[in-house]
């Protein structure tokens, strides 16, 4: 089973409609803001909270670059 194959079918499970492609790849680098930032294990809480948000995710990659500590910190 594909990524896509998955992502369809669990979407379904959970009576959501699936991301598009756009979608994917913004959760994506949300989840890669997360996992570079901090622990690995933030990537799939942050984008729980994405759920949650009401927030587009190009405002959520924003927030989550926030804060993320600069280089040196």
């Amino acid at each position: 089973m594909t990524r896509d194959e998955w992502i369809a079918a669990f979407a379904r499970e959970a009576g959501v409609e699936r991301p598009s492609p756009d979608e994917i790849r913004e959760l994506l680098s949300l989840a890669g803001v997360a996992a570079h930032s901090s622990e690995r294990t933030a990537a799939p809480i942050a984008c729980w909270i994405a759920g949650r948000s009401e927030l587009s995710l190009g405002e959520l990659r924003a927030a989550a670059e926030r804060v993320t500590p600069a280089d040196g910190d």
